[in-house]
């Protein structure tokens, strides 16, 4: 016990980084601050530490560790408050610098083995207690800095930044040594994860699976993650963000080219990854919410009558008959005055009209030569708009001229040798100011339009492949699959009496078939089968 005089003290240490835990930088402090307190005389009656905190980022409200000594410090357990130095105690110059008088006010000495006692006797004090803090502040501003930029150089170099492999990787050493002689390990694809990575971007792209059906999938797939434990919706979610899977490194915005040994999806499928989260979580496209269910268009589908979207319903199945999947208007069933269309329609009839209509579309669309459609297109394109920014150039040109003419002319009225009126020459350099300015636009507008074209271009052509993909693996995907690409090709299918059905597109014929137009594609069920036009 310490005797009525001698002063009690707790200590506190704390390393910021993964480095100084590992580090062990405590016993350093430990020892300055027990062989700083045996030279004054004081009696160390507790040590508190914080491994891995920053003092910078860490709010001291946060902190378990100075909210405990704050609370032992208002009961009066102890007389001084010793630190190694005082940016221990943190780095905020709007917090820390009042923490410290806090302690002060309440009758506990604030001291540092390297930088003495901590006074609030003055304004003086206050200002150096000020001072430092907004220091220490500056200091983790301008070290954030230093990492931030030489992290986002190593990463354009094509370098891994540290830390932790993504899953699909793992770290291991190939000779390279850094600045102070250490081996540095490097990033490497780990063939038997990557597989998992693929596995899990082509279920959610081409299959519409959201997080909590591949949990289940991976689940009963025996495949789990690196700790032997289920996937998690939020982990699966951030692998399917994760751009660090097409091959590139990032570290905050800075972000390296494409590396293709490190690449395990190509950028189109991780892009279509991103549309299809964002849409769900927006509700902004008609892409699948899920793909479970066993109809083509379900989310689709709406009553050709009454506009109202159909939900589906099913048949109880008896001895005599199967389970039917129906398509029913809720609104013709609750408010049959309100609509004049049928109840119900069988998916049986339906979903094998939907398939035929969309052979039928990719049988079209593979008809026609599409690469010479395209840059034909794009040529004639480009030859129109080239003509308008001759044509305009031109006529700047001459109105340039006009307008310095006019111009010049003034000096002729003002000596009274000028045929021209003052009032007629202000409204013609008005005029031509005007045509001008018009000519600037529209030569600024045809030349955004010509480089433009280069790039809707290249979405068709892209969007071409992607039908062409499509068509190829109709035939033979799952229907999970073919629900996916429905909802690429549809945006809405009517449904109406005796099965008529009209199917809004989000193919442009223009696009790929020379000579069709954008109407909807419209399709009847006829006795003797399915037409399409």
């Amino acid at each position: 016990m310490a005797s009525p005089k001698t002063k009690r003290v707790y200590t506190l240490y704390r390393v910021s980084t993964k480095g100084q835990v590992e580090k062990n930088d405590i016993p350093m402090q430990k020892i300055r601050c027990r062989e700083f307190a045996e030279s004054q005389g004081w009696e160390i009656i507790k040590e508190v530490s914080e491994l891995g905190v920053s003092g910078f980022k860490v709010s001291a409200k946060d902190r378990d560790a100075i909210q405990e000594i704050q609370q032992d410090a208002a009961l009066g357990k102890f007389d001084i408050l010793l630190v190694f130095m005082f940016d221990r105690l943190g780095r905020r110059e709007d917090e820390t610098p009042f923490v410290v008088e806090w302690f002060v006010r309440n009758g506990i000495e604030v001291w540092s083995t390297e930088e003495g006692q901590q006074r609030i006797e003055n304004h003086t004090d206050k200002l150096m207690n000020y001072i430092r803090y907004w220091q220490a502040s500056g200091e983790s501003i301008k070290t954030s800095i230093r990492t931030k930029t030489r992290l986002s150089q190593i990463v354009q170099e094509g370098r891994f930044r540290g830390g932790v492999a993504p899953y699909g990787y793992h770290l291991e050493k190939q000779g390279r040594f850094n600045k102070r002689g250490h081996e540095v390990s490097e990033i490497v694809i780990d063939e038997q994860e990557a597989a998992v990575v693929r596995l899990i971007f082509d279920k959610y792209v081409n299959e519409g699976f959201g997080a909590q059906r591949l949990i289940r999938f991976l689940m009963e797939k025996g495949i789990y993650n690196r700790k032997g434990t289920n996937f998690t919706n939020t982990t699966l979610i951030k692998m399917v963000k994760n751009i660090a899977y097409t091959g590139v490194l990032r570290s905050g915005d800075a972000q390296s080219e494409i590396i293709p040994e490190l690449q395990i999806i190509s950028v189109d499928q991780y892009n279509r990854a991103q549309e299809i989260c964002a849409s769900r979580t927006n509700d902004l496209s008609n892409v699948p919410l899920n793909t479970r269910s066993k109809v083509l268009i379900n989310g689709l589908a709406y009553c050709a009558h009454c506009g109202s979207k159909l939900v589906l319903s099913t048949n109880g199945s008896t001895k005599y008959t199967k389970r039917q999947i129906r398509y029913i208007c809720h609104n013709r069933v609750r408010h049959p005055q309100d609509c004049d269309g049928q109840a119900g329609y069988a998916s049986s009839i339906i979903d094998p009209l939907i398939n035929k209509v969309v052979m039928k579309l990719f049988e079209n669309i593979k008809a026609a030569p599409r690469d010479d459609v395209i840059q034909s297109q794009y040529d004639e394109q480009v030859r129109l708009s080239n003509a308008v920014l001759k044509h305009s150039i031109e006529n700047h040109t001459e109105k340039t001229k006009e307008l310095e003419l006019y111009k010049s002319e003034v000096k002729n009225v003002i000596a009274g040798n000028s045929k021209f009126s003052m009032e007629i020459l202000n409204e013609l350099i008005s005029e031509s100011k005007e045509q001008i300015d018009t000519l600037d636009e529209l030569i600024k507008n045809t030349k955004a339009d010509i480089e433009g074209f280069g790039q809707v271009k290249t979405q068709v052509v892209k969007r071409y492949n992607d039908v062409m993909t499509w068509a190829d693996m109709y035939e033979e995907c799952s229907m999970e699959a073919k629900k996916m690409v429905i909802s690429q090709l549809f945006s809405r299918v009517r449904i109406g009496k005796d099965y008529t059905v009209e199917i809004d597109m989000n193919v442009s014929y223009d696009m790929f078939h020379n000579g069709m137009d954008d109407t909807p594609l419209k399709a009847e069920v006829k006795a003797n089968g399915v037409s399409a036009a």
